[in-house]
């Protein structure tokens, strides 16, 4: 798969030195005692047990007071740009989601590329698709938080921002820390935040688009939902389609080695979701029952592409596929009959 180069070491901050004395005069190195030929003597100790000499050696140069951690500085850029983002309208909340995905990547870079235990596969640089999670999240985050109206629910929208984009960098920084390749747990933790992250963006795009998310009729009005526009219809199936090929290309880059495969994968999980999204906006689905639904069909997609050719033959497998298929299908059809 590609990699990405991590941030040149100009670009970060150097360490504190560990003892300095007047300014441009540092204090001298501690004279070397001369050694003993005779019967050593009883140790100095500068804690029970623990020799003076080892606790001068126990902290290597330069990590003797390690900097904050960069993935909160990563979760504050996040929870700046959703705020700031909430505020903009039309074009510049487009801009604004967009800035906050660069942003959020360009950090996770930073985040996972720039420790300085980076060793074995980490010194060929950081793995293309280990930034795709972040960068949702910020598009996401960004989109989403229109739904939330502005007041007082505003703070607990900010938090669930900055829990999203911590989890989503953890995540990535723990499946690089194996050596052997994400476990199962691994496996888990990411498509489950796969699944989140996709109905949250689905769901913010829905919100962004004026008339793209569905309110509903009072109860004596009789009539059918508006439709949408060809115009906000086209950038609803294309938003979402790109939404579901980033993500797709992060679930199969665990299992396909080479990036042509993942990008066939994206490609294909772009366009099932584009479909399914024109298909259930024209349903006329009332607020969040389209993303729901539309973040199913990704799930749907995901299992179906998961399990290998030859285990797809399992009955077991395929009557799990049509139970939460038909499940869909009926959630579709009680509401068009309740609206019918």
């Amino acid at each position: 798969m590609p990699r990405l180069p991590g941030f040149p070491d100009r670009f970060r901050r150097s360490s504190p030195p560990l003892a300095a004395g007047a300014p441009g005069h540092p204090l001298p190195p501690p004279r070397r005692q001369p050694q003993r030929t005779g019967a050593p003597g009883p140790a100095l100790h500068g804690a029970p047990g623990r020799p003076v000499a080892e606790l001068g050696a126990e902290r290597p140069a330069g990590r003797g007071i390690r900097a904050a951690d960069p993935t909160w500085e990563a979760v504050a850029v996040a929870v700046v740009l959703a705020a700031l983002g909430r505020i903009a309208e039309g074009p510049a909340l487009w801009g604004s989601a967009l800035l906050a995905g660069l942003a959020l990547g360009l950090a996770a870079l930073e985040v996972l590329g720039g420790g300085e235990e980076a060793a074995g596969e980490l010194e060929l640089g950081v793995p293309v698709e280990a930034l795709l999670l972040p960068a949702v999240t910020g598009v996401a985050a960004v989109t989403a938080l229109h739904i939330v109206p502005v007041g007082l629910l505003l703070v607990p929208g900010l938090v669930a921002v900055g829990a999203l984009a911590a989890a989503s960098l953890e995540i990535e920084r723990r499946i690089l820390a194996r050596p052997s390749g994400p476990t199962a747990a691994d496996r888990t933790a990411l498509q489950s935040l796969v699944v989140l992250l996709a109905f949250v963006a689905f769901s913010g795009i829905a919100a962004a688009i004026p008339g793209a998310l569905v309110e509903p009729l009072p109860g004596d009005v009789e009539t059918a939902p508006p439709g949408l526009p060809l115009e906000g219809l086209a950038l609803l199936a294309a938003l979402d389609g790109l939404v579901a090929g980033l993500l797709g290309y992060r679930l199969d880059a665990l299992r396909a080695p080479k990036a042509r495969d993942a990008l066939a994968a994206a490609l294909s999980y772009a366009a099932v979701v584009a479909i399914a999204a024109a298909a259930l906006r024209a349903m006329g689905l009332p607020r969040l029952l389209g993303p729901a639904l539309l973040t199913l069909v990704l799930y749907l997609w995901s299992a179906y592409r998961g399990v290998p050719r030859t285990a797809r033959r399992d009955v077991r497998w395929v009557w799990e596929l049509l139970l939460l298929g038909g499940l869909g299908i009926v959630v579709v059809a009680w509401n068009l009959l309740a609206q019918g």
